[in-house]
């Protein structure tokens, strides 16, 4: 079993990470009619995916978001692959996460007050 302090943790990497991905969209509409530039995202959840396949051995600390360009999106006519409503809508995407992760996060150090106050 995750211990209490193992899931906090894991939560703010989480946390952490969605804010590097706010700052990889904003960097991305930021670009839209820039030449030849190609878009940037974060690769968290596989991360996160295999650390928790290996409970037993979970160090948050080592959960670090890695940047990556996929560029497997087709060229428009600025020679860039930024689609705005694509971006639009992974901000939305990475908005609900954020949610859900302080969401967790509430939920959790509810459950640790109510503990302490038995």
């Amino acid at each position: 079993m995750i211990q209490d302090s193992t899931i906090l943790n894991l939560l703010e990497s989480g946390i952490r990470a969605e804010g590097l991905r706010q700052q990889a969209i904003a960097n991305n509409i930021a670009n839209l009619n820039t030449p030849g530039f190609r878009r940037s995202d974060i690769n968290f959840e596989e991360i996160l995916k295999e650390a928790v396949k290996k409970q037993d051995s979970i160090d948050p600390k080592s959960l670090n978001p890695e940047i990556l360009q996929p560029q497997n999106t087709p060229l428009n006519e600025f020679d860039n692959d930024i689609s705005l409503d694509n971006e639009v809508g992974a901000m939305l995407k990475n908005t609900l996460k954020h949610k859900t992760y302080m969401l967790l996060l509430k939920k959790k150090y509810q459950q640790m007050d109510s503990a302490m106050r038995l």
